[in-house]
Parts: C-alpha cells; sequence; structure tokens
C-alpha cells in the first residue's frame, strides 16, 4: 500500500497553501465561525481526492480537489481505511481523526464519502506534497466507513452505538448524538 499522501492544502476560504506553513492547535477552524462549538475536533478537513473521479465529468478529478470546501485533499486514504484515534506526522505537526465529515443527502447516495476531521495534538510546520506517517492506530475497529454506518445506516442498532460512544477519541459532537440515541432522544 503507498502511504497516506496530502496531495493539496487549502485554506477555508479555497485559498490552496504551496509553501510551508505553520498549523496551530486550532488548525483552519479559525478561519470559520461554525466550527466554533468542538473547534478542536474539527480542526482540519480532509476529503479523498479520489472520490472526485465521478464519471461524465470532464475535469480532472486531481484538479476537482478542493470542491468539498476540505483542507487537506489526500491520497491514498479513504473511509475505508482511516480509523477514529489515527495519530498521523505531517511535517513537524501531529495530527488525529476526530470524527467523520457532515453528511449530506448526496452522500448518503454515494455510498457516505464524507471525508473526516482531524484535531492538532501538536502544533508545526506542514507543508502539501508530503507523506502522512501513520504513528498510532488506537481503536482499528472505527473505521470512519464503521462510523458512518452505525450513525446513518444502522440506527436501531444501539449496542454498536454505545460502543461508538465509548470511543474516548470520537469528536465530542458525535459522542452528544450517540448519547442522545441511546437515552431515546
Amino acid at each position: 500500500m503507498e502511504e497516506p499522501f496530502v496531495h493539496r492544502i487549502l485554506t477555508s476560504k479555497q485559498k490552496e497553501i504551496i509553501n510551508i506553513m505553520y498549523l496551530s492547535r486550532l488548525g483552519f477552524a479559525k478561519e470559520n465561525p461554525e466550527k466554533k462549538k468542538a473547534i478542536f475536533d474539527k480542526s482540519i478537513f480532509a476529503f479523498p481526492v479520489k472520490h472526485y473521479n465521478e464519471p461524465g465529468i470532464k475535469k480532472l478529478f486531481t484538479e476537482r480537489a478542493g470542491e468539498k470546501k476540505e483542507n487537506f485533499s489526500v491520497l491514498e486514504m479513504d473511509e475505508h481505511t482511516v480509523f477514529i484515534g489515527d495519530i498521523y506526522q505531517l511535517g513537524e505537526a501531529t495530527i488525529q481523526v476526530s470524527q467523520p465529515g457532515i453528511v449530506s443527502q448526496k452522500e448518503m447516495e454515494n455510498g457516505l464519502k464524507t471525508g473526516w476531521y482531524f484535531r492538532v495534538l501538536e502544533a508545526g510546520k506542514i507543508q502539501p506534497k508530503k507523506d502522512l506517517q501513520l504513528i498510532e492506530r488506537p481503536n482499528p475497529q472505527w473505521s470512519i466507513a464503521a462510523c458512518n454506518e452505525v450513525m446513518y445506516l444502522d440506527r436501531e442498532n444501539l449496542w454498536s452505538a454505545d460502543k461508538l460512544f465509548h470511543c474516548t477519541d470520537l469528536g465530542i459532537i458525535w459522542r452528544k448524538t450517540l448519547r442522545k440515541r441511546l437515552r431515546g432522544f
């Protein structure tokens, strides 16, 4: 398997970063006031470039990177190979997968191609066109795809919802939603 790779880095305003930049603990969340609730859990949004490879689109899928407003357009990663709590090194920064991306009706119809969020554990200098080095995988049972299945497809399975709720690396917004489901709301 190829190493996970950050193809492009973009700001929330879709400005491409081409040089070295400093990634703070807030990541890109500080640019977007909508992210204030769980700001650290949603510091960076990553989306696989390969999901842009749709039939009938004339634009090259690598040119479409950024259309989902992601901060990292990634290669060699997807919802089946990324897990909650995965810790990666990118340059001087250390980042951790916190939760799946937001689901729209289109993602529901397209197989839950949601991307995922990272929290920044250690700030540092980063740059695009670099490998992401996996340091630790504490929750090999909770891929992004498995989390999406529990949240959106198998909503009646409270046993799985409880197991996911107790995954302490999961972002706070997802844990609150699961707690409501487990309490019958």
